[in-house]
């Protein structure tokens, strides 16, 4: 794999939220949410397009008025891989990054790091990680954590603090062992399609988190850490947080 690969960058959104409704619509300093996901994701160097997928027409509508690329793709879709697989199979492209619709603050740099590790044929499935913060970090369910072994693979991903540690947590500023992840994947085209084909494994119904289905089919998954700060909005308090953190632009 190369440069010349055609990389192709997919914003699953949908409009109905559980704790957060019309949650890609949200205002943050006079642009909606997913405004600001797509333009940060254009910024990614090596995207050739940047695709909005959605099941509602507010959100058709939104990312048009603001010049954006988007597909109407099926409300019967459950998840956001489904979503990208459902774009790839209308849209040519060799890799596909699955960008979380409610991560404001993903950072270009991040992106570009992700896809590296899939277009240099390191890995078919790639996505990144970025240091905890806090205890209160590791010790949050909505936080996922991850481990990765000495060559760039993850080992496992959990809502738990992983590994079990028999000591103290370490101190406030002190390394932790597992790592945050971010909602951000890239695919081959082939492990695409074929990940949207697994059934659901037990242990990603164990723990709600998608990327476990493919761990279980033995699907290697290559991570690499980036620093930034990662707030996926989940809640209203979330949304308060990063328009904090975001100036008007």
């Amino acid at each position: 794999m190369g440069s010349a690969l055609k990389v192709v960058s997919v914003i699953p959104a949908r409009y109905g939220s559980t704790r957060l409704l019309a949650k890609p619509l949200s205002d943050i300093h006079g642009k909606p949410m997913i405004q600001w996901v797509y333009e940060r994701t254009q910024r990614a160097k090596g995207i050739s397009r940047v695709i909005v997928a959605t099941d509602d027409d507010r959100i058709v509508t939104a990312v048009k008025k603001f010049g954006g690329d988007v597909m109407m793709t099926s409300s019967e879709i459950q998840s956001g891989t489904d979503r990208v697989w459902a774009v790839a199979q209308e849209v040519p492209g060799d890799v596909f990054v699955n960008v979380q619709g409610d991560e404001p603050l993903i950072e270009p740099s991040a992106i570009e790091a992700g896809v590296e590790l899939v277009t240099s044929g390191r890995f078919t499935m790639g996505t990144v990680m970025t240091p905890l913060r806090n205890e209160a970090e590791l010790r949050e369910s909505s936080v996922v954590k991850v481990i990765a072994d000495q060559t760039g693979r993850a080992i496992y991903f959990s809502r738990h603090p992983i590994p079990y540690s028999r000591g103290p947590l370490p101190s406030p500023g002190a390394e932790f062992v597992c790592r945050r992840h971010v909602g951000l994947y890239i695919y081959t085209r082939e492990t695409l399609k074929r990940f949207s084909s697994l059934p659901a494994s037990a242990l990603e119904r164990a723990e709600v988190l998608e990327q476990l289905r493919a761990m279980d089919a033995g699907i290697p998954i290559g991570i690499t850490e980036v620093d930034f700060t990662s707030i996926g909005v989940d809640t209203p308090e979330d949304l308060e947080n990063v328009r904090r953190i975001l100036v008007k632009g």
